[in-house]
């Protein structure tokens, strides 16, 4: 009997933290550079800090002529170009409108590490925290073998190496410039 109430309460405790890791809330650049000024500061000047800018009617005009695209067309509501413009979009606290949720437009920082709701907690009260802590509570370390950067740098945007090779996505030099003024304090 006590076998199976420690059995129990085990799978409680599994799907409850199951259940918390698909529930974390995005929180949002600005949130993540309270800790992380260095990176703040290089992640602003890329150009996923101005993604959803080239949505907008007339941006880019040339490079959307290029790709098959009208530059006149506002495409700020356009859900095919949210998903990559934005962050979160389609997910549980994720980007829902320019309304709604303004302070998620662009490729955030959580658009590659996962939102932050989770291992926020764990970074505000713990400032020795182990990487494994922060990895355990959702945070995604992007590398060369797991990386989530496919899922827009891929033939299914309008932007890809096949219509011009300067948008050939290469992930060791995106890590390195998307963070390249300052050394990765935790590395795995």
């Amino acid at each position: 009997m006590l076998k199976k109430m420690m059995l129990l309460s085990l799978m409680i405790i599994s799907i409850t933290a199951a259940g918390a890791a698909f529930s974390a809330e995005y929180v949002g650049a600005k949130k993540c550079k309270a800790c992380h000024i260095k990176q703040y500061k290089s992640w602003e000047e890329t150009n996923m800090a101005k993604s959803f800018e080239n949505l907008k009617a007339g941006a880019m005009a040339d490079a959307k002529k290029k790709a098959g695209l009208d530059p006149a067309r506002d495409y700020t509501g356009d859900a095919k170009c949210l998903e990559c413009h934005t962050t979160g979009y389609g997910k549980p606290g994720g980007f829902k409108s320019l309304a709604e949720t303004p302070d998620l437009i662009n490729v955030q920082c959580e658009s590659c590490h996962g939102p932050g709701g989770d291992f926020k907690e764990i970074m505000k009260t713990n400032k020795e925290f182990k990487l494994a802590e922060a990895a355990a509570a959702g945070l995604v370390i992007p590398n060369e073998k797991a990386n989530n950067c496919m899922e827009c740098h891929n033939d299914k945007s309008p932007f890809n190496e096949k219509v011009d090779a300067k948008y050939k996505f290469d992930i060791k030099d995106r890590l390195k410039k998307t963070h390249e003024h300052f050394p990765l304090k935790y590395q795995h």
